[in-house]
């Protein structure tokens, strides 16, 4: 998983970061990115497409990852900018805002998928990239555990919608918790008019 990396080196580049968000789709909550740079030719055990592991295996991989990378960042958007500007430009947002915030400044970003941010270093998008690069992976890891640790807590605020089960994501449950009490603060209000209709 460190071929795009090696490649990068191999152009000149020396802090090449990966990046990649989590929280694109659920109903609630913000969109969580991260940039991770990690020293050359290190291999972390076990570092994969964060969806693929077990929340108990990202979650012991997210202090490795910050513990042994050369510099990361993790960034998000709020529920009022992914209403304000739309689901892909606030990810795009908090993609931009990880990697600008890296205490070791990135000359070059691997962005998972098929868009990237505007950026002042050149980006390369690369399609199932946290499945390609071990560095998207790492950032993969880090948006991921972040998100969830933020759905989590809000949880305890908004204990009626389950958030502990399904992190904002439009389970079952959720829809019909939604449909009992009604949307609450951090709920994407856009992404509830197929579920609520004319009543938003």
């Amino acid at each position: 998983m460190l071929e795009y990396e090696e490649k990068y080196a191999a152009e000149g580049f020396q802090a090449v970061c990966g990046v990649d968000e989590a929280g694109r789709g659920p109903l609630a909550g913000p969109v969580f990115a991260a940039a991770v740079i990690l020293p050359a030719g290190l291999v972390i055990e076990g570092i994969n497409d964060s969806k693929k592991l077990t929340e108990k295996k990202r979650e012991a991989l997210f202090d490795v990852i910050k513990e042994k990378a050369a510099a990361y960042c993790i960034a998000s958007a709020s529920v009022e900018e992914i209403e304000r500007m739309n689901i892909l430009q606030a990810d795009l947002l908090a993609m931009k805002r990880a990697v600008e915030g890296l205490s070791v400044p990135a000359d070059m970003a691997m962005i998972d998928g098929n868009i990237t941010p505007h950026l002042s270093i050149p980006c390369t998008a690369i399609v199932k990239g946290d499945a390609l690069s071990a560095s998207i992976a790492a950032a993969s890891i880090l948006a991921k555990v972040s998100r969830d640790r933020l759905m989590l807590e809000l949880a305890k605020e908004y204990p009626e919608y389950g958030f502990e089960k399904h992190k904002g994501y439009g389970t079952k449950f959720h829809r019909e918790a939604i449909l009992t009490y009604g949307p609450c603060a951090i709920h994407r209000r856009s992404f509830l008019k197929k579920l609520l209709g004319e009543s938003l």
